[in-house]
Parts: C-alpha cells; structure tokens; sequence
C-alpha cells in the first residue's frame, strides 16, 4: 500500500507543480485554493508512504514522478520544448525512479 501512497503522492505533486503557474503568484482564488490543496494532500500520502518505504528512496520517486509529470505537462499545456536532448534527460529520470522502486528494499 505505501508504493501506492507513493504514487498518488507524486501524482499530487505534479497538481501542486502545475497549479502554481495557474495562480498567477496566489493572485486567482480557485487556482490558489486548489493549488494549496493538492499540495497538502501530496504531503500527507507521502508521509504515508515514509513508513514503510526509506526516506531517500520514496523522496526521490517522489520528486521523480513530479519532475516528469510536470515536464510533460509542459510540453503539452505551455508548449515547452520537446527537444531530443530535454526527452533523453525526462528518460534519464525515469529510468532513475524505476531503479530505485525496482531495487528498494520496501
């Protein structure tokens, strides 16, 4: 169940990420709230996470899952560069969260 937290953690994360460019620096109320929100509720499924899973381990998913989510989000809402070169280093980090869930110890 903590792998699962984990990732609901990390999907959070990515909310959290894309909704600070939706605030307009906290200056929208929904955007805000719901910004605030999800941030709140990645926090809490992380410290879920955290009991079984080591700190170092489900941190880095964690921030793993955010990075990836929030820079293919990018790519798709903001029309942020999809280079070969930023795609090679989105894989880079997957393949470091697949490492790190494959070869955990939780």
């Amino acid at each position: 169940m903590a792998w699962v937290y984990l990732l609901l953690a990390g999907l959070f994360e990515i909310g959290f990420a894309i909704g600070l460019k939706y605030t307009e620096g906290f200056t929208r109320l929904w955007p805000s709230a719901g910004t605030v929100v999800a941030a709140g509720i990645s926090l809490w499924l992380l410290t879920q996470a955290l009991r079984t899973i080591p700190v170092g381990t489900a941190y880095a998913i964690w921030t793993g899952i955010g990075a990836v989510g929030v820079a293919t989000l990018g790519v798709i809402l903001f029309s942020e560069s999809a280079s070969p070169a930023r795609l090679g280093c989105i894989a880079l980090i997957v393949a470091g969260v697949v490492g790190l869930k494959l070869f955990s110890p939780a």
